[in-house]
């Protein structure tokens, strides 16, 4: 397994319930700040290999970023279950969800 491909898995791992990082973000905590699209790959190929919470993770707008209706809404229904609220068109606000790994040890 790659160095990144591992970092993208710890970092995807470690968000906690109740908050979400967006593809980009996780991109730049694993060491490539352009990196975007792969994580988006590296999540599709690895989420249920490595039990990834994969319903964590959104797009730089905030938005689910699944295309097929089944997924989309189980991504809603994990995500409402952990009490983030969705706001229309599959919008979360980031402001109040987006985890921040770097500041949560402060």
């Amino acid at each position: 397994m790659q160095p990144f491909t591992a970092k993208v898995i710890e970092v995807i791992a470690a968000i906690p319930p109740g908050k979400v990082m967006t593809y980009g973000q996780i991109a730049a905590c694993a060491g490539s700040p352009r990196a975007a699209r792969q994580v988006v790959r590296i999540l599709h190929s690895m989420s249920r290999k490595h039990g990834l919470p994969w319903h964590r993770v959104v797009n730089g707008q905030g938005q689910i970023a699944l295309q097929d209706e089944e997924s989309f809404q189980e991504q809603v229904w994990n995500l409402e279950a952990e009490d983030v609220e969705i706001l229309p068109h599959g919008r979360i606000d980031l402001t109040r969800y987006q985890y921040h790994p770097d500041q949560a040890a402060i």
